[in-house]
């Protein structure tokens, strides 16, 4: 197997020599910012680090990240992480990727195990909700900010539409599996492909032989599996072991994010395990929708209320801790064995063109979720319903709520027509919320 160079952004389009490679100092401090600024779920994730990662550093050129964005795409778990992840790699190797990637999840972790924790001692804080509305009323424009950016980006000729329709009708109406639909994207842009593609000239600095490959896999191997294993030695009939096996399992089958995997999730934790009900269910994803970080943060609210019942506090922290890092862990594993070799799949050919259409499919999931998440915001019960093989969500009407059109539309007009910056406006937007709850 020839060997395959691994790549660094000093280099063609608009990440050049002329943007320098920042230092670890610097990236820490601009990962934090992403890591406590990421709401919104995945579409409001990427677009914030295409923001400050492209536009504003120019550490990545359009090229570099879209290519990134298809590869973490094609992988289990959260793409946002994997792709903040792949970023920081690519700027300082493993160090970079790390930091990058724990900074992506940290704070949101920090955040969900607070709110958790309130959650299991005193149950659901008025205030508390009353703040997370003013958050999801900014949040959903930055969902269609991201929405009409990503498309901009990536849909330059009428098949890319094409297949960003078709995509969005198999994910919203027909209710297609996210990896069937990728899988189809991919291999209709791969056949598309052609010599006709000009490849990109890829600059090496340092080769990945098929040797480091493999001690790559063995290195995350080891640190994923070891405490399963020591749970499986040490406390094999216990809580903590159970959470560990199950999220394992659900880490190498999250394809498509919290939204994809939460039927399967709640079917096992609800209706097998019994450890939480369908409303503590939903209660979790608007906690891990709300707060900052990858939305399979839900996982996290689950490993700890499950483990918190069994044993108390202090056993529900261990349950949190556990969930965390088999739920990671993985991901550092695909993006630390698959980062070296996107360039090359980007220099070919047909390759390009599978991401070409994995990307444009990636817009009509985009506006599937960003449809999902506003019905979503704006009424409280919404339903799918079943006519044959479409499914069609329905809201209900009488649980429209009206605060939603002030916050939003306030939201909106000062990140899109005035540009405000992200911070401020949700700043704003949750204090809102508290204020419009107060007033009753």
């Amino acid at each position: 197997m020839p060997s395959i160079e691994k790549s660094i952004p000093r280099q063609n389009e608009t990440a050049d020599a002329s943007s320098p490679v920042p230092s670890l100092s610097n990236l820490f401090k601009v990962w934090l910012k992403i890591g406590l600024l990421s709401f919104g779920g995945p579409t409001a994730q990427i677009a914030l680090m295409h923001k400050i990662v492209v536009d504003e550093r120019k550490w990545l050129n359009e090229r570099q990240f879209l290519n990134a964005l298809s590869f973490c795409m094609l992988l289990p778990g959260p793409e946002a992480m994997q792709l903040a992840t792949y970023s920081g790699w690519r700027l300082h190797g493993f160090i970079g990727g790390l930091m990058a990637g724990l900074l992506f999840v940290i704070p949101g972790a920090i955040i969900v195990l607070s709110f958790a924790t309130i959650y299991a001692l005193y149950g659901n804080v008025p205030l508390v909700n009353a703040l997370f509305l003013g958050v999801k009323a900014c949040v959903l424009i930055i969902v269609i900010e991201a929405l009409h950016r990503v498309s901009k980006k990536v849909l330059h000729e009428k098949l890319h539409w094409f297949i960003a329709g078709l995509a969005f009708i198999g994910i919203f109406v027909l209710n297609l599996p996210f990896p069937l639909i990728i899988l189809v994207a991919a291999l209709f842009g791969f056949l598309r492909g052609s010599n006709s593609i000009e490849p990109l000239e890829v600059h090496n600095r340092q080769q990945r032989t098929l040797t480091g490959t493999i001690g790559t896999i063995l290195l995350w191997l080891l640190i994923w599996f070891t405490p399963l294993v020591l749970l499986d030695l040490f406390a094999a009939q216990s809580i903590l072991n159970e959470i560990g096996i199950f999220f394992s399992k659900l880490a190498i089958v999250t394809f498509g994010g919290a939204y994809a995997v939460l039927a399967y999730m709640s079917q096992d934790v609800v209706a097998h395990f019994g450890w939480l009900n369908a409303g503590e269910m939903m209660d979790g994803l608007g906690l891990a929708e709300t707060t900052p970080g990858p939305l399979i943060l839900v996982t996290e609210f689950v490993g700890f209320l499950a483990a918190y019942r069994d044993g108390g506090l202090a056993t529900g922290l261990l349950g949190a801790v556990i969930t965390l890092w088999v739920t990671f862990a993985p991901c550092f594993l695909w993006i630390f064995v698959g980062a070296p070799y996107i360039d090359w799949i980007g220099a070919q050919p047909r390759l390009r063109g599978a991401l070409s259409g994995i990307a444009a499919a990636v817009v009509g999931v985009i506006l599937n979720l960003s449809i999902w998440f506003g019905l979503h915001v704006f009424f409280s019960d919404v339903s799918a319903t079943k006519y044959g093989v479409l499914t069609l969500w329905t809201p209900e009407l009488s649980s429209f709520d009206s605060r939603i059109i002030v916050l939003s539309t306030v939201s909106g007009l000062l990140i899109l027509r005035f540009h405000w910056g992200i911070t401020p406006v949700l700043l704003l937007s949750a204090l809102g919320g508290a204020g419009l709850a107060w007033l009753g």
